[in-house]
């Protein structure tokens, strides 16, 4: 989908202060993997994606004379301890997208693999031993390892699965343990495909959205960072996009970026290309959730069907590469 792009600049933007970058990484969350099998097609997918819901309905068809049984999955993007804040859309500790999915309208009991790694070696049993909580991002975390012994703490630290810091939470600078471990999630469950017959699947979720503060988009060195190619490569931003971020740059007399936010959001794509044959029937609608916004992503045969939204459709598509949107807020809105 990468050769073609779509980048709208909708409207004149009213002069706003540049707020002070604040950014979190977007986790990429994407469709069902299932154990591979030649009888089960994908004959249609329609996906939905904006910042606070992404939502696909499949319809598969077994072209086997017998029924035919596998293991569906849905991985969930790691999540790993970082000093960098991270955007999770709830406190659940297992189910932290909100993940849930419907066969043929009936509610899928799904059950939940989590793993703990570091450096590829896995410490899932160790933390259990120690009754602390897997999910590296909750604050119910931290609590649990503070209350483990110093000499806890030094075993962890050498294991990297923490970092011991010293910083001040009111009582004068102490050493805290913060947990450096990565969370793999996977959903799955049993899942039998009736022979010659078509099976509907929905899921839904919240996407852990990527988000900034202010934005350098608009800079006019940035066309020599890094950071600027790489977003020209993953969201295909086209001369009136980047005309619409300098000239409302210029318009709000900042020095540096747009007067706008950013939301990112990652969808894995691949995961469609697992099922027997291309899909046949692909339509995805991208919503940029407010007409003042601005939106930039990789896609072809773009068209706009509302203020909002914009409709890619393909036939017999096999995708190769993964999806992302970057939507730009006025600061004027927040």
């Amino acid at each position: 989908m990468r050769p073609f792009l779509c980048a709208l600049a909708l409207s004149a933007l009213s002069a706003a202060p540049l707020l002070a970058n604040d950014s979190s990484a977007e986790l990429g969350a994407g469709g069902l993997v299932l154990t591979r099998n030649d009888d089960i097609e994908m004959r249609s997918e329609d996906l939905f994606i904006s910042a606070g819901q992404v939502r696909v309905n499949y319809v598969f068809f077994n072209r086997a004379s017998r029924d035919v049984t596998i293991h569906v999955a849905f991985p969930m993007p790691d999540v790993t301890g970082s000093e960098e804040p991270l955007s999770i859309p709830t406190e659940e500790p297992e189910n932290i997208l909100a993940f849930r999915t419907l066969v043929n309208g009936k509610p899928v009991v799904a059950k939940v693999e989590q793993k703990v790694f570091v450096n590829n070696v896995d410490h899932t049993a160790l933390l259990r031993s120690l009754n602390i909580p897997l999910a590296p991002h909750l604050e119910s975390t931290g609590k649990e390892i503070e209350k483990l012994p110093r000499s806890k703490w030094e075993e962890l630290e050498k294991l990297e699965i923490v970092e011991i810091m010293e910083y001040d939470q009111g009582k004068g600078m102490e050493k805290h343990p913060t947990p450096r471990w990565t969370l793999k999630t996977t959903w799955y469950w049993e899942q039998t495909f009736p022979a010659n017959a078509e099976t509907r699947v929905e899921h839904s979720y919240k996407p852990a959205t990527g988000e900034s503060a202010g934005t350098s988009l608009g800079w006019p060195g940035q066309v020599k960072e890094d950071w600027f190619k790489t977003y020209q490569q993953k969201y295909c931003m086209d001369r009136d996009f980047l005309n619409t971020m300098s000239r409302t740059r210029a318009a709000a007399k900042l020095e540096f970026g747009a007067p706008f936010t950013e939301q990112r959001i990652s969808y894995i794509l691949r995961t469609g290309a697992n099922w027997a044959g291309p899909i046949r029937d692909f339509r995805l609608v991208i919503d940029k959730g407010a007409p003042k916004n601005v939106v930039s992503f990789c896609g072809q045969g773009v068209k706009k069907i509302s203020a909002t939204q914009f409709e890619i459709r393909r036939q017999n598509f096999t995708p190769t590469e993964d999806f992302h949107v970057l939507i730009m807020r006025p600061t004027e809105n927040r």
